[in-house]
């Protein structure tokens, strides 16, 4: 498939504004942001990101549609979302393989799918759904869990049975896979090995926080650790290189920092372009 963006890019956040504004054109190749935090915002931040929009290739990465939940689609959301995508040209629109609300309202966490055959075909059809009304094809992203209840398939079946059944694109999260391989006990390599790689529409990489020696917390809060490196790198060698994403939505560091993580993904892009990250 095609990529809908290249190279290395930033999540937008907020908390970031202020500093993205004076950055470069050269700085980062995309940026990302929720649109449940922009639509319909105005004011000195809607400036901002207006400002932002023009100047960099966007895609959205949704936090509240809740593709698993037991409620009905928010069909109304769905076509806020849709002419928010069209007004600011939004490349691509991934959202996260959970749910986050039931039937009496928003749970304020991304909440485990059980991962079964009955679940592979209710969240595919909402998936089928959604992209019916928003009349473009969306990625759904691998998270990270804490349990699995009634579990009875692994999270790397049931990932790559719901992109089958309902035909949509993948967001390849490779901290979301180390993060789950500590606290779920298996081999990060060979969940990579097994992902549909070709549906890929781009790749998240970011920080989390050490609870204990077997366990990991997903905080998007930290630097990349060396092991989520090598994990990215190994998925360029596997895959071929895919445009990746740098995610942090809290604990900033100053922003040359943060581009430097970004100009981390960059040359690790350019290391196995060149051929000097042996291939295979």
């Amino acid at each position: 498939m095609g990529f809908p963006v290249h190279g290395a890019g930033l999540g937008l956040r907020r908390g970031l504004l202020p500093d993205l504004a004076g950055i470069d054109d050269e700085a980062v190749d995309f940026l990302e942001f929720a649109p449940e935090n922009w639509i319909g915002v105005g004011g000195r931040f809607g400036r901002q990101f207006r400002s932002l929009a023009e100047r960099f290739p966007l895609v959205c990465h949704g936090l509240s549609l809740s593709l698993g939940s037991p409620a009905p689609l928010d069909t109304h959301f769905l076509k806020e979302v849709k002419a928010f995508l069209d007004r600011f040209d939004v490349l691509c629109y991934t959202e996260h393989l959970s749910y986050c609300s039931d039937d009496v309202g928003h749970l304020y966490d991304l909440m485990p799918i059980p991962f079964t055959a009955e679940a592979v075909t209710y969240v595919a059809e909402r998936i089928r759904v959604t992209q019916e009304i928003l009349e473009r094809r969306i990625a759904v992203e691998n998270v990270s869990y804490y349990a699995a209840p009634g579990q009875e398939m692994s999270e790397i079946d049931f990932v790559n049975a719901v992109l089958r059944e309902a035909d949509c694109d993948f967001l390849l999260d490779v901290n979301n896979i180390y993060v789950n391989s500590i606290n779920h006990s298996y081999d990060p390599y060979e969940y990579l090995d097994a992902i549909d790689g070709g549906r890929s529409a781009y790749i998240h990489v970011a920080g989390h926080y050490v609870e204990a020696e077997d366990l990991r917390i997903d905080t998007h809060g930290a630097d990349v650790i060396d092991p989520v490196w090598d994990l990215l790198t190994a998925a360029y060698r596997r895959y071929g290189v895919m445009p990746t994403l740098l995610e942090r939505d809290f604990n900033y560091p100053p922003l040359h920092l943060l581009l430097g993580e970004v100009g981390k993904i960059r040359a690790i892009q350019a290391e196995v372009e060149s051929g000097n990250v042996e291939t295979g």
